[in-house]
C-alpha cells in the first residue's frame, strides 16, 4: 500500500481503516481511510506494510520527518507486545494529549502505551511516554509532569524511567526539650549539655564522642535552624544567626534543604545527612530509639524547581539508590517552604 502526507499526518487510502487500526491499533479512522502519524508511518514503512509515503522508502521517510528517536521508542513498545498511540488530542479513548499539567505549561507526551491485549478502543492507558535523547535536558517543573520517561542513549539502547509522586510520611517521634544552650561553631552547632533523648530516640545530631548519647552533640546547621525555630535550642545569635551562617556557608540552597528538612520532620520523617550517597539527606520513616534504628528507606537530593535535569544525572541517581536499597526522591523546593516529591526509578514495560 502507498500513503500521501497530509499536513501533519500521513494519509492512508481505503481499506486502511481495516488493515492497520482495527487489526493493529495503527492510527486514527477517518470513515474507511487512516490518518497515521509519522512515527506510525515509519514503523509500517520499516516492517514493509506500506511501500511508500509520496514515493519515500523508509529511510527517505525517517530523514525527511526527523523522528528517529520516537521510531526507536515505539518500534521497542511495539516489539514488547503494546499498543500504543501518539499523544494527540481526538486520535484514541484515553489518548487525548494531557495539554497543561501541575507546573502550568504544555505537557510533552509523545506516546500513549495501552495495557498488552488492548488497543486505543478501549480506554484503558498503561504509560504515558516521554521521548528524551541522553543530552537533552528535562527541567524539574516538566519531571513533575511526566509518567513514564525513555531516554535514548548514543548507541540507541533504551532506558525506561517510572516517575511517581511519592507521599513522604512517618511515625517518628519528635518530641523536643526547651532552650537548650547551643554554640555556632565553624558550620555546626555543639550542644554541651544535651538531654539524652535528643540524640537517643528523635535521632537528632551527632554524638562528639562516638555514639555516646550521654555527651556533647553535635548539630549540622539545618538540624540547628530546624531546632532553633522550635524554641529546643538557644543560640547566642538567635535562629537568624544559624540560618545565616547557612546561608554564608552554602549560599541560597541552604533555605531550600531547610525547607525540604521542615516538611520531612512535619511528616513525621527523619532526615539525617546522604552525604555518603551522593544527596542531601537519607530518610527513616520510623525511628523510636537509636539502638532500634533500622535502614534508611529513602534518598532525597533537593533541587528548585527550574532545575534542569539531565537524562545521565537521573540514570546515575537512579542507579546508586538501586544500589544501595533506596528510593531516589527529588524535592522541588522553594525557599518559602513549598515542596513537591518526586520518584524516579528504572521500569521494564
Amino acid at each position: 500500500m502507498h500513503a500521501t502526507l497530509d499536513g501533519d499526518a500521513v494519509r492512508v487510502d481505503p481499506p486502511g481503516r481495516e488493515r492497520f487500526y482495527d487489526s493493529r491499533g495503527y492510527g486514527r479512522p477517518d470513515g474507511n481511510a487512516l490518518d497515521l502519524a509519522p512515527v506510525e508511518a515509519a514503523h509500517l514503512l520499516f516492517r514493509g506494510d506500506l511501500e511508500s509515503v509520496d514515493g519515500m522508502g523508509f529511510r527517505a521517510f525517517l530523514a525527511a520527518t526527523d523522528c528517529t528517536l520516537p521510531f526507536l521508542v515505539y518500534k521497542d513498545l511495539r516489539d514488547r507486545g503494546f499498543y500504543l498511540s501518539p499523544a494527540r488530542e481526538g486520535w484514541a479513548d484515553g489518548a487525548d494529549a494531557p495539554g497543561t499539567g501541575a507546573a502550568g505549561e504544555a505537557s510533552e507526551t509523545d506516546f500513549v502505551v495501552f495495557p498488552r491485549g488492548k488497543g486505543p478502543w478501549d480506554g484503558a492507558v498503561e504509560y504515558r511516554v516521554r521521548v528524551l535523547g541522553e543530552r537533552e535536558t528535562l527541567r524539574a517543573a516538566a519531571l513533575a509532569d511526566a509518567d513514564t520517561l525513555a531516554v535514548v542513549d548514543e548507541e540507541s539502547e533504551l532506558t525506561y524511567l517510572a516517575v511517581e509522586r511519592p507521599e513522604l510520611t512517618g511515625e517518628s517521634a519528635d518530641d523536643l526539650p526547651t532552650g537548650v544552650s547551643a554554640a555556632l561553631l565553624a558550620d555546626r552547632a555543639v550542644l554541651w549539655d544535651p538531654p539524652r533523648d535528643l540524640y537517643a530516640r528523635t535521632f537528632y545530631g551527632q554524638p562528639l564522642d562516638g555514639r555516646d548519647a550521654d555527651g556533647a552533640l553535635q548539630c549540622s546547621l539545618v538540624e540547628a535552624a530546624y531546632l532553633a525555630e522550635r524554641g529546643a535550642i538557644r543560640v547566642d545569635a538567635g535562629r537568624e544567626g544559624v540560618v545565616e551562617r547557612g546561608r554564608a556557608v552554602e549560599g541560597e540552597r541552604f533555605d531550600r534543604r531547610l525547607a525540604v528538612y521542615r516538611a520531612l520532620r512535619g511528616a513525621g520523617v527523619v532526615p539525617k545527612t546522604g552525604f555518603k550517597f551522593g544527596a542531601d539527606f537519607r530518610t527513616y520513616a520510623t525511628v523510636r530509639s537509636v539502638e532500634e534504628l533500622g535502614h534508611s528507606e529513602h534518598l532525597v537530593r533537593v533541587v528548585a524547581r527550574d532545575h534542569a535535569f539531565t537524562p545521565r544525572d537521573l540514570a546515575l541517581d537512579v542507579r546508586l539508590a538501586h544500589g544501595v536499597r533506596k528510593r531516589m526522591v527529588f524535592a522541588l523546593a522553594d525557599a518559602d517552604g513549598e515542596v513537591d516529591w518526586l520518584s524516579v526509578g528504572r521500569l521494564t514495560p
